[in-house]
């Protein structure tokens, strides 16, 4: 990607980077000469093949259960069309713009590597839909991850050819036909081929994978942040962070973890008191634990990410295209098996790393447990219930995500009169990760609106927190999330809590003392 917000597709594959671009920052998408040239080139094979009096799967057959037919040519064309719309058979509430972005781009990268078969004019329409910001409306329900994601790419496909809805650039959701016409668009009329190319690929699945990893990134330096935090206002010691420790133990995502939270203690007069008043020879597990649990994290998400990075660099397809042998071959890399089970094993670590976060703050709201801090934080207990609420709010999510921890992927339904007898599950494992991600975004603001307040709470006893932890909560403050005081509304300081953390607040905040953050 270039400075002027524009990813220009190759031949070769694409990076997280231009995904989340393309998805998220609405970049403009152009074909490489490069990819233009492959796409001709596979063409031709693909013109041979139909004009050959030989049956070729996906050419001049039938699909799944009835690829025992030929079809003659002057049927084919209708074929295309027929395919695109019988699987566009999706159900329930759309799918989030960002994915149908995600969705689409993807399936340009596979179609621009020049091992799908289709026309360079059918890869043009894609980019100018995703241009247009033409966002064709997709359905939760209709993937089993095998062939691909065939529901979700299918309403894509479908709006290639004029038909469907779409959301337009203003959020309307519209007739395709109308907003093509608007942008200039014209409808594709499919050939042999080309509508199956459109249709087999692990896209959605890897879109969301992607955009998780993104979030994930984030959200365990947010985790460190905040469980720094709580330690300062329990008073616990940092000596359980020194490298010395974790290098006996080396896992690099756990030494990660550790030296973020030693730079946020830096200079921390809090820390250090476990030993003053009640005596304890140790932190609690949640407290102590904190870099294991959060950098066994970091070393799944490292897995994802070179799952992630070996698709992106994929051309997933079925048939595919062998330009070197020229001839077409039937294949199964359109399982989403190596997708779905990171997709699965990131719901687990969420979970974890939530759960870990809500015994911290249980701990910070428990008198009994915390050394010296008024009851649930409250300003004048009892007459003030404090962040008891919060609490409550944060265990319902905490338990939701234990649920959404369930694979997906050890899910198989036999589909296409058993043809297609073992799927991926993999959008299901991508959606229920992505509502997982989003609870541990709420799980980690809960935990910073505990922690930023016991810190204040600490302040005013006459103990000084660290310049990373002060420089934290005086942002934190200034985003809306308040410090202690009387019995109010909660609701929208949770609220703030959440939009810092997910747009990078609380990053910045720490960074500006800390300097870059694992």
């Amino acid at each position: 990607m270039d400075m002027q917000n524009r990813v220009v597709i190759g031949s070769s594959g694409t990076t997280a980077e231009d995904v989340v671009a393309v998805a998220r920052g609405l970049a403009r998408v152009e074909l490489s000469d490069e990819a233009l040239a492959a796409l001709t080139a596979a063409r031709r094979i693909v013109d041979d093949l139909a004009a050959a009096p030989d049956p070729v799967y996906g050419v001049s057959t039938g699909f799944g259960a009835l690829a025992v037919r030929h079809i003659p040519a002057g049927l084919r064309v209708q074929l295309q069309r027929n395919i695109v719309r019988s699987h566009a058979a999706g159900m329930g509430p759309r799918v989030e713009r960002e994915v149908v972005r995600a969705l689409m781009f993807l399936r340009l990268k596979t179609l621009a590597s020049g091992r799908t078969g289709v026309r360079p004019e059918v890869a043009r329409a894609m980019a100018d839909l995703l241009n247009a910001r033409i966002t064709p409306v997709v359905h939760e329900y209709g993937s089993l991850g095998c062939s691909g994601d065939l529901a979700p790419l299918s309403h894509c496909a479908l709006a290639l050819m004029g038909e469907g809805e779409a959301e337009g650039p203003d959020g309307r959701v519209r007739p395709v036909a109308e907003l093509l016409a608007e942008h200039g668009l014209a409808p594709v009329e499919l050939r042999e081929k080309e509508g199956l190319a459109l249709l087999n690929g692990t896209d959605g699945m890897l879109g969301m994978l992607v955009m998780a990893c993104d979030d994930l990134a984030r959200l365990l330096t947010c985790a460190d942040i905040t469980a720094a935090l709580t330690l300062e206002a329990l008073l616990g010691t940092e000596r359980v962070l020194a490298p010395e420790l974790h290098a006996v133990r080396p896992h690099p995502g756990q030494a990660a973890s550790a030296a973020n939270m030693l730079k946020i203690l830096a200079g921390s007069e809090l820390t250090g008191h476990h030993q003053d008043d009640a005596p304890r020879v140790q932190d609690a597990y949640s407290v102590r634990c904190a870099p294991q649990v959060a950098g066994a994290g970091r070393d799944t998400l490292a897995h994802a990410r070179t799952v992630a990075e070996r698709e992106l660099a994929a051309a997933v397809d079925n048939p595919v295209v062998l330009p070197e042998a020229g001839r077409v071959e039937s294949n199964g890399n359109f399982h989403g098996a190596p997708v779905a089970y990171v997709l699965d094993f990131l719901a687990i670590a969420a979970a974890d790393l939530a759960s870990i976060a809500e015994r911290r703050t249980d701990r910070l709201l428990d008198r009994n447990r915390s050394h010296g801090l008024p009851p649930f934080l409250a300003g004048d207990a009892g007459v003030d219930s404090g962040l008891m609420i919060a609490q409550y709010t944060q265990a319902a999510l905490v338990s939701e995500m234990k649920r959404l921890a369930v694979p997906a992927s050890v899910d198989s339904i036999p589909s296409s009169a058993m043809q297609e007898d073992h799927v991926s599950m993999g959008w299901s494992a991508a959606r229920k990760l992505r509502t997982a991600v989003d609870g541990l975004t709420r799980v980690v603001a809960v935990e910073l609106c505990a922690a930023a307040r016991a810190v204040e709470l600490r302040a005013a006893e006459g103990l000084t927190p660290s310049p990373a932890a002060s420089a934290v909560v005086a942002a934190a403050r200034g985003a809306g999330v308040r410090g202690p005081g009387e019995d109010r509304y909660l609701a929208p300081e949770l609220a703030a809590a959440e939009a810092f953390v997910r747009t990078g607040g609380l990053v910045a905040a720490a960074e500006a003392v800390t300097g870059p953050l694992a």
